[in-house]
């Protein structure tokens, strides 16, 4: 199985971006799927993960502002993000999950004036 990430860019605080990872077979092949991120220093930490059924959960630093989704039709898994912060700065990656985890490559995030 693989995970392509793409959409990842440089954006002003307060602006948005909608990262893409397209998946190499159905996405119902996974119990769920995510996103995660990992600034400088930092540990890699979960954003948003959708499962199965369409439930979601986020991250609390980007609850309100971040929408996670899929489009079943292309296998195709989004993160829309609103209301960019500094913070949010980071490499974004994919993650399916069924079993083992598999993870895309991982997309740059740069929030910054």
């Amino acid at each position: 199985v693989q995970l392509q990430a793409s959409g990842g860019g440089l954006v002003q605080p307060g602006g948005s971006l909608r990262l893409s990872c397209a998946a190499s077979k159905s996405i119902f092949s996974f119990n769920s799927m995510g996103w995660h991120r990992q600034a400088p220093g930092n540990e890699r930490e979960l954003v948003a993960v959708i499962r199965t059924g369409g439930s979601t959960n986020y991250g609390d630093s980007v609850k309100g502002r971040f929408t996670i989704s899929r489009d079943i039709a292309t296998n195709t898994m989004y993160l829309q993000m609103n209301s960019l912060k500094p913070e949010d700065t980071g490499v974004y990656y994919c993650r399916g999950s069924r079993g083992g985890h598999y993870w895309g490559q991982g997309t740059l995030v740069t929030v910054s004036s």
